[in-house]
């Protein structure tokens, strides 16, 4: 067997999986203290978001023994890039920070950072480019059209309610919409044409929402979430207190295995490295899984899920920290 279905295969069969052990039993974290820049906020509509995850990250390396310094930055703005560090600790999210082009500047200048390059980064946060990429490989997504100004309103007739219409370069769901009826979907698609000048069309797929985060080249166990919104949109993200995410899950091993192998070969296709979160959902009427998104920089608040699952395997939150610093200095030692 060859080809792009064959290379997912092998993927899945090559993937490493972290055993969860008990919550409370973390290991222990032995630093060498590096001089880390945290970079935070930024440009973005998820510049909230970031500047909580920067005093998270900061917060957590201090603590083990590392010398840290937080600093903002824009495109506009790169003198955070200019003081003596070690490595660079981006906690950014969305437009310039999670897209590429911070990474590219990074690059260009040879420091080192930790996450994924700007061709991955780039390519994650094209809702569009990935979810192309991901058919090419074989891995299962809902079917979708990208609707531009020229045949916009064509493109969502096409489509039976209900249908996601979102972004295609936006994260944390900004943007997103399920419409549940034709008019609710033209009114969606012109909100979304006026704010992103083209939008996303994808199939509404009814059932469960899992994610899967990757530390390294390796799985972290999978989480359930349920929201008592209509979906995991950014509220239920980051300011709901009621929703719930879920390590003991009523579902067959066997297929969790095949989503923990499948988010592997996603972040593998795009080329990622040093840590992802992978979004799918879980068809409730034959359980098949269909990956939504590869999150570059998920988020590191306390409704963030990468920590969560970094936590059930064993790795407190200062562990997983100090454990993507240390992926990011391997490559440039």
């Amino acid at each position: 067997m060859s080809g792009p279905t064959a290379r997912m295969q092998r993927s899945v069969m090559a993937q490493t999986v972290i055993t969860p052990v008990a919550p409370q039993a973390t290991r222990a974290v032995a630093v060498t203290p590096r001089r880390i820049t945290v970079l935070r906020g930024g440009p973005s509509a998820e510049r909230e978001v970031s500047l909580k995850s920067g005093r998270a990250v900061a917060a957590a390396l201090t603590s083990i023994g590392h010398v840290v310094k937080q600093a903002d930055i824009s495109p506009t703005d790169l003198s955070a890039l200019d003081a003596d560090a070690d490595v660079i600790f981006v906690a950014l999210h969305g437009t310039f920070g999670e897209d590429g082009q911070l990474q590219r500047i990074l690059e260009q200048r040879g420091l080192p950072f930790c996450g994924s390059g700007a061709d991955a980064s780039a390519l994650a946060m094209d809702k569009v480019a990935s979810k192309r990429r991901f058919v090419e490989v074989g891995i299962p997504t809902p079917r979708f059209d990208v609707a531009l100004p020229d045949r916009w309103a064509q493109a969502v007739s096409e489509w039976t309610p209900p249908v996601v219409l979102k972004p295609i370069d936006q994260g944390s769901s900004i943007g997103c919409y399920v419409a549940t009826d034709a008019d609710a979907a033209h009114r969606l698609g012109q909100q979304l044409l006026d704010e992103h000048g083209g939008f996303l069309i994808e199939e509404y797929i009814a059932g469960r929402e899992l994610t899967v985060g990757i530390l390294g080249d390796e799985t972290l166990p999978p989480i359930e979430i349920r929201t008592q919104r209509k979906f995991y949109d950014y509220a239920a993200k980051y300011q709901d207190d009621d929703t719930d995410y879920l390590f003991d899950l009523d579902a067959a091993p066997e297929l969790l295995d095949r989503i923990r192998g499948l988010s592997l070969a996603a972040h593998r296709s795009l080329g990622c490295r040093d840590f992802s979160r992978v979004d799918w959902m879980i068809d409730a009427v034959h359980d098949d899984p269909y990956i939504l998104e590869v999150n570059t920089i998920p988020g590191f608040t306390d409704h963030s899920l990468l920590p969560k699952a970094a936590g059930r395997a064993g790795i407190d939150f200062a562990a997983l920290c100090d454990r993507i610093v240390e992926l990011a200095l391997a490559r440039h030692a």
